[in-house]
């Protein structure tokens, strides 16, 4: 009873505090033309999708309050623009006290009003631009500061939330269908909505009733083929702390002194830069090691591989842990923590990627392959139900759906490399001749259109 009491006085005291703040601020709201607020209730240094429409709407000359958790730091082009304000909102830690069914109604209530609180801090947005998941509470939040505000709110649907949370809770638990029941119904008050699929904009429609228009993630301009200068520059700055980039043997193609990587060596004489002969394949992501490693065992003409798996997380540890137990002769494995900038660099210089992203929905597409097929990189993903509109099986890359069958892939792609290259070769002709649209022109068809409707 006392616990229920403490909770009960923390949200009337955040009500009654959030409720002076409305009407102190509405005598003053004064609407700001052309004025958005870009909103996810994450870390905003890990949302690319919501940086990219920050930078969208700066490029046409709006002024934005991109709001989120800075964990970590955002993309340099966010941060050097002029018209783009980042607005950080605290990260609440788990409350302790009582059940956790307890403990998470108490979270949503605080993070409600302190994600109001926040949001009507900012000046007032002609829209507001929210990324859901995660939705609770920030839909009802947003909706709730729209009203206040007069704008019109713009939900980006990158996946369900309640499937998400399914995963750990199962899709029957009473938190999933209240997360459920809540999305559809908050969901439904929005003025447009976007989504990253076809199938997701379907099934909007048919189990959400809401309409929605399709913005595929596309890559940024920077997310290209690396020269092979840069490579090597990267390689050497990689080296110095990563084992798998440093040169495992001195080749006769260049003089004793050329300054090499395991991938690249430079005359220093010249600064002609050329790919080591007998080189390691370069992977971006995990794989099928044990069954890699054996087949070059068995005789197979297979290359050494470096997988690096990039990101982080909390198990990230975990991970490095089990990895560093492996006793590989033909596979290093790398972790390395990378610069924003130098992601790009190196997916832009690796010879496959492998995806191994499932969706709670199967309704969303992984946003490393989009990022991998901006710097012309084949992919091998595992499958799920609307991966066909990203991956096409045998053209840009291939399909699996388990470990062994992506250790056959693995096999007939790198068979004899780098001397003979093809299919490895042909798909990469291939994302190099398909000329997709980039981040910018596909958002100028598909969003520009909507905010001119509220001017």
């Amino acid at each position: 009873m006392a616990v229920g009491g403490v909770a009960l006085g923390l949200a009337l005291g955040l009500a009654a505090l959030v409720a002076v703040l409305l009407w102190r601020r509405r005598a003053v709201a004064v609407a700001v033309a052309g004025r958005v607020c870009v909103a996810v209730l994450g870390d905003l240094g890990r949302s690319p999708r919501m940086q990219y429409h920050a930078l969208s709407l700066a490029r046409h000359g709006r002024d934005v309050s991109l709001l989120g958790y800075l964990q970590s730091v955002p993309h340099g082009d966010v941060l050097r623009s002029d018209r783009i304000r980042l607005v950080p909102v605290r990260e609440l830690r788990g409350l302790r006290v009582g059940p956790k069914l307890f403990q998470y109604g108490i979270k949503v209530i605080v993070q409600a009003a302190q994600l109001l609180y926040t949001m009507l801090t900012i000046d007032r947005p002609a829209y507001v631009l929210l990324q859901n998941p995660p939705g609770l509470p920030a839909i009802a939040v947003a909706w709730v500061a729209c009203l206040f505000w007069r704008s019109k709110l713009i939900i980006d649907w990158h996946n369900y939330g309640y499937t998400i949370m399914s995963l750990s809770h199962g899709r029957n638990h009473p938190l999933v269908q209240i997360a459920k029941w809540y999305e559809k119904l908050f969901g439904r008050l929005s003025d447009y909505n976007l989504c990253v699929t076809n199938a997701m904009k379907e099934d909007l429609w048919v189990n959400c009733n809401i309409k929605a228009v399709t913005l595929y993630d596309k890559p940024a301009s920077y997310f290209k083929e690396t020269p092979l200068e840069i490579q090597h520059h990267l390689y050497m700055k990689l080296a110095k702390d990563y084992e798998p980039f440093k040169p495992r043997y001195v080749t006769e193609s260049v003089s004793l002194s050329a300054e090499r990587s395991a991938f690249t060596e430079m005359d220093e004489g010249n600064g002609h830069v050329m790919k080591t002969r007998g080189r390691p394949a370069l992977l971006i992501s995990s794989t099928s090691w044990t069954d890699y490693e054996q087949y070059i065992n068995e005789g197979v003409k297979l290359p050494s591989l470096v997988c690096v798996i990039t990101g982080k997380g909390p198990l990230k540890d975990y991970y490095n842990g089990l990895i560093n137990k492996l006793h590989f002769k033909h596979i290093q494995i790398c972790t390395p923590w990378l610069e924003a900038e130098d992601y790009p660099l190196l997916l832009g210089s690796a010879d496959l990627g492998v995806c191994l992203h499932k969706s709670s929905s199967g309704l969303d597409l992984p946003m490393k392959v989009v990022d991998m097929f901006g710097c012309c990189l084949p992919v091998c993903a595992i499958h799920f139900e609307c991966l066909h509109e990203l991956v096409k099986h045998n053209e840009n890359g291939l399909i699996f759906r388990d470990s062994s069958e992506l250790a056959e892939q693995l096999k007939m792609l790198f068979l004899e490399f780098p001397t003979l290259e093809g299919k490895l070769h042909n798909f990469r002709k291939n994302l190099r001749a398909s000329k997709q649209l980039r981040w910018d022109e596909s958002w100028d068809q598909t969003v520009l259109p909507l905010l001119g409707q509220n001017e």
